[in-house]
């Protein structure tokens, strides 16, 4: 299935929406809502958010970039309807948010997933991100898992 990703207001009703949801599967795999080390995600802290939207319009995924330096930037939000997976939506935001941080010079992104999510590990292994040792927040973490993948 093809997919129109693009950049879009952190608070537009539609990402807004796919985050919620997000949340909510997050809430149920964790069983609580305390699973999010860190500084939570913010429109004034993200320096990209992304929504793939079917053919018709309908905002399916999503994606946001938050810079943590010159270099490196954290890849945040990644999120696909349930309905959507394997069809190609993940891939559309993940290379979209890729091309932005090429675009801003940045040679690095990061990302964390959570030890209950074994199908983000798997998406992000195979999309060539490599583990690392648990950074910032997340180090100490025994639920996080983070990943990297050089853009150089």
């Amino acid at each position: 299935m093809k997919y129109s990703v693009a950049p879009e207001p952190w608070d537009t009703d539609d990402g807004a929406r796919l985050r919620g949801l997000q949340r909510a599967e997050l809430d149920a795999r964790y069983g609580s809502d305390d699973h999010e080390p860190g500084l939570a995600p913010t429109a004034e802290d993200i320096s990209l958010f992304v929504v793939a939207r079917e053919a018709q319009g309908t905002a399916v995924a999503c994606g946001a970039l938050r810079q943590l330096d010159v270099d490196s930037a954290e890849i945040k939000r990644m999120f696909v309807l349930p309905s959507h997976r394997g069809t190609g939506a993940a891939p559309a935001v993940l290379r979209s948010l890729e091309a932005e941080a090429v675009r801003l010079g940045l040679s690095v992104l990061k990302l964390e997933t959570g030890t209950a999510q074994p199908d983000a590990i798997r998406f992000y292994e195979r999309e060539g991100y490599t583990r690392i040792d648990n950074f910032g927040p997340y180090a100490g973490e025994p639920l996080s898992v983070c990943y990297a993948r050089s853009l150089t």
